[in-house]
């Protein structure tokens, strides 16, 4: 069992789904071991408001804890995944394991459902190590945070990144600065007119221009 409490999980089912019995088989292990709290199943067949409710038209479809997962996952990759439900964090893990499967409107859902893992956004955003699917994940991202005008907390701690050693992330940091669309992040895009990267300083002005208009 883990060191914290375990967190309950939700698994939609469908006949003839050839992944599903295995993904129930995994879930039901790891409640019978304490891993997960409960385990509730749905057989989407029987109640189509679940799959509309949890935003999926695949099965199998698990939700542990804050974490949903489309798909067939191993024994081992849902234990994973309990425990880091359980301790309460590994969310940039999550966004980056949807950037990977290419489920961005999922990543967006899960970050508009849960603003307070807003945060891991910013985590994954600076990480050095990604894969180019990420990096381009975390982008459209911010680009649909956006459009759905949730960019608003994140401006004072991209205000702070925008200040960082490293050029690519006060590039990437004053980009979306101007995204967000708040004036507060005027008097820092200002002082970036002056850096010494050129990229930081076009970007900056491109900034600065969206927040004119």
């Amino acid at each position: 069992m883990t060191e914290n409490a375990p967190a309950d999980a939700l698994l939609l089912i469908a006949p003839g789904c050839p992944h599903c019995q295995a993904v129930l088989a995994s879930l039901s292990e790891l409640v019978k071991k304490g891993e997960i709290g409960r385990l509730e199943v749905v057989n989407v067949a029987v109640h189509p408001e679940a799959a509309q409710e949890a935003g999926t038209r695949s099965v199998p479809w698990t939700r542990i804890g804050p974490f949903e997962l489309a798909g067939d996952y191993t024994l081992g990759e849902l234990r994973d995944w309990a425990a880091k439900a359980a301790a309460g964090g590994a969310g940039a893990a999550y966004l980056r394991e949807l950037l990977e499967q290419r489920q961005l409107d999922q990543a967006v859902a899960y970050l508009l459902k849960h603003p307070e893992r807003l945060a891991d956004l910013l985590e994954l955003m600076q990480e050095k190590e990604q894969s180019l699917g990420v990096k381009f994940g975390v982008g459209a991202i911010f680009e649909a945070l956006a459009e759905k005008g949730a960019l608003k907390p994140l401006v004072p701690p991209l205000m702070e990144l925008a200040a960082s050693p490293r050029a690519d992330l006060r590039a990437d940091a004053a980009h979306y600065l101007g995204l967000a669309g708040d004036v507060q992040a005027r008097p820092r895009l200002e002082s970036l007119l002056e850096d010494e990267n050129p990229d930081v300083r076009e970007i900056a002005a491109e900034s600065l221009e969206r927040l004119g208009a």
